[in-house]
């Protein structure tokens, strides 16, 4: 069986060794072009009733499928298939040096686990290394600081925010150095057995969904590294922290509303940073709305120096679906800025669709947004999407119709083009895109994480 495995990858990548010993009979992508070198590895729920939300497609079996991703014409060849008992993984986000992939895990009734993954390069088979507590429920987000020295994460069912340690040579998580919890330690009104569901987006899922805090991500600023932002979906507000790498510690440092003043049911989900421009853009997940910040350098400046002082000013609102379509038939999903800086792309769930903002360059409205497109993903609730490295091709985690869809991204346009290429998964829930870093291979086998 080995030798026929073998001649199978000869076949596909001529020339071509299989390196990792823990993987031998998977498909090895060792010698081929470096920028063929990509992986697609998207996470599963493998249990519904423990959710926050009810995925009305099928529980997955197995918690994670790795694919090879041909940058030629963006079809995807499935490499591994995780035989570990991770219950949720849903959040993952990939070490900037090493070959590890962190994931977080989703439960409203039990704490969350960050999960550490070797990630082998010639195979794509990852390799399960560590389990740590996140320290709170529902973990949905993780952050890593410009150094790789500390681990931001975020507990969205009961809203706290911790900091972990990162080891400087093997990337493991050390441990658990600070957590912060915006409703004080009182007990959260919704109860894990007895709540909405937070799929549903009319005025009673609204009201008790914003009966509590509830972070849901937290990102630092580009500039510094030194400002935590924590969107609040269940305050309306974006939270801002001085972060101190040293300590490990987060410091309050004043909130901002993440829309319009005076609006409600706005639900921020998301925020992502524009790579040139101060700006930045919050998905506000209820009210189908992304708002445009300007981030002020000196404010920033004061609150490093130990002051509360704003460090974000909204400059504009724009709605993600269109005018007709009723919001209560929608809840955002995920924002990302393309790598270009000239869009700003948003998942819809409900309409089922992805909408491309074009970003404007021209003085007086540089950074602000304008509809390029909206393109139906060819599947329900795309919970997730993501680009591969080259931002050529765009990845959707449809979660409740068990389909992951590969569009090609026009950048002169703005338009989602459909490949026609479809893959079965099971309630996918998140999408990685994985560029294995070469020469660490011995590195990642022998770890003790």
């Amino acid at each position: 069986k080995r030798l026929l495995a073998q001649v199978w990858l000869t076949a596909i990548f001529p020339g071509s060794s299989v390196l990792c010993a823990m993987s031998s009979s998977s498909m090895s992508v060792s010698n081929a072009d470096p920028r063929s070198l990509q992986l697609i590895v998207i996470s599963c729920y493998t249990r519904f009733d423990n959710l926050a939300h009810g995925p009305r497609g099928k529980e997955a079996k197995r918690c994670v499928y790795t694919y090879w991703m041909d940058p030629s014409d963006g079809q995807m060849t499935l490499l591994s298939v995780s035989t570990e008992k991770v219950m949720n993984p849903a959040f993952s986000r990939f070490h900037p040096t090493k070959n590890v992939l962190y994931m977080c895990t989703e439960s409203v009734a039990d704490p969350g686990d960050i999960v550490s993954w070797a990630v082998c390069p010639q195979s794509g088979k990852l390799s399960k290394l560590s389990s740590v507590s996140a320290g709170g429920t529902s973990t949905c987000y993780i952050t890593l600081d410009k150094g790789c020295e500390n681990m931001l994460v975020v507990n969205y069912w009961d809203s706290t925010i911790g900091v972990f340690g990162l080891d400087p040579n093997t990337a493991a998580v050390t441990g658990l150095r600070s957590m912060y919890d915006p409703n004080g330690g009182r007990p959260m009104k919704a109860r894990p057995d007895k709540h909405v569901n937070h799929s549903e987006n009319d005025a009673g899922a609204q009201k008790e969904r914003q009966s509590d805090p509830h972070s849901h991500a937290v990102i630092l600023d580009p500039t510094f590294g030194q400002i935590a932002y924590v969107p609040d979906l269940g305050m309306d507000l974006i939270r801002q922290f001085h972060f101190d790498k040293v300590k490990g510690v987060l410091r309050p440092a004043g909130t901002v509303p993440s829309g319009p003043p005076g609006r409600k049911a706005l639900g921020p989900r998301y925020i992502e940073f524009h790579p040139v421009h101060p700006l930045c853009y919050v998905i506000n997940e209820l009210s189908s709305e992304v708002s445009v910040f300007e981030f002020d350098r000196a404010g920033a400046e004061r609150v490093i120096k130990g002051e509360d002082a704003p460090t974000l000013r909204l400059v504009q609102t724009v709605r993600t679906i269109p005018e007709g379509y009723p919001g209560d038939m929608n809840t955002c999903g995920r924002i990302t800025v393309h790598s270009s800086g000239m869009f700003v792309l948003v998942s819809n769930r409900g309409h089922d669709s992805i909408t491309v903002f074009r970003v404007h360059s021209s003085p007086g409205s540089r950074g602000l947004l304008s509809v390029a497109s909206t393109q139906h993903t060819r599947g329900a609730t795309p919970r997730h999407f993501a680009f591969d490295g080259s931002g050529q091709w765009l990845i959707t985690a449809n979660q409740d119709s068990d389909k992951v869809g590969i569009f090609r991204f026009n950048l002169a346009t703005g338009k989602l083009e459909w490949t026609g290429q479809q893959y079965e998964v099971p309630s996918p829930n998140f999408v990685c895109s994985v560029i294995p870093h070469q020469g660490l291979e011995s590195e990642m086998l022998s770890a003790k994480l």
